[in-house]
């Protein structure tokens, strides 16, 4: 057999496992790769390749941002909230109602919510149980973007980027790029 030499050394660009060691990852991924392999689920097969990604490329998602998200959706009641990553509190939120949610972490303020609302915080492999091919679920995913550092991203004159800078004080940043008899003025 010949070199193919049209496509050598090109890389497949998805992951294929997690890269983490954690072992109740590793798990949950074995347990999805059985299902997406034995159901012909797109949620199973969804689940399991966001359980492959990196913690950037798994955003955090709030309560506020969940009940914001479901609002319009029809007997939320009968249906659980699925999300890939870590569920947050969100102190603006003054009333959580009652949710059923699935995902990989909870921090503790969020599931105490959840809970004294009457609603049930569940393990993916709870929610492999209940909903093997992820019927009367919401997939739901958090925001990429709105980390500090993706401000910053791209910065030039008239860019209006946030500058990496050691203070906001007087003697910092004020003049270059600030007013028009110093260079430009963005």
């Amino acid at each position: 057999m010949g070199i193919d030499l049209r496509t050598h050394h090109v890389k497949k660009a998805q992951r294929t496992a997690p890269k983490s060691e954690d072992p109740y990852l590793l798990l949950l991924a074995k347990l999805y790769r059985f299902l997406a392999r034995r159901t012909d689920s797109d949620f199973n097969k969804a689940i399991l390749h966001r359980l492959f990604l990196s913690k950037i490329n798994r955003p955090p998602l709030s309560l506020s941002r969940i009940v914001k998200e479901t609002a319009s959706t029809p007997d939320l009641a009968s249906k659980v909230v699925v999300v890939v990553g870590t569920v947050t509190d969100d102190i603006r939120l003054v009333e959580v109602p009652k949710l059923s949610v699935a995902a990989l972490r909870f921090t503790r303020a969020a599931k105490e919510r959840i809970l004294k609302a009457g609603g049930e915080a569940l393990t993916l492999d709870q929610l492999a149980l209940r909903a093997p091919t992820g019927s009367n679920t919401v997939l739901l995913r958090g925001k990429r973007n709105t980390r500090e550092a993706v401000k910053h991203f791209g910065m030039g004159p008239h860019k209006n980027k946030k500058p990496y800078t050691i203070s906001k004080g007087r003697k910092f940043e004020r003049a270059r790029g600030r007013r028009k008899s110093r260079g430009f003025k963005v």
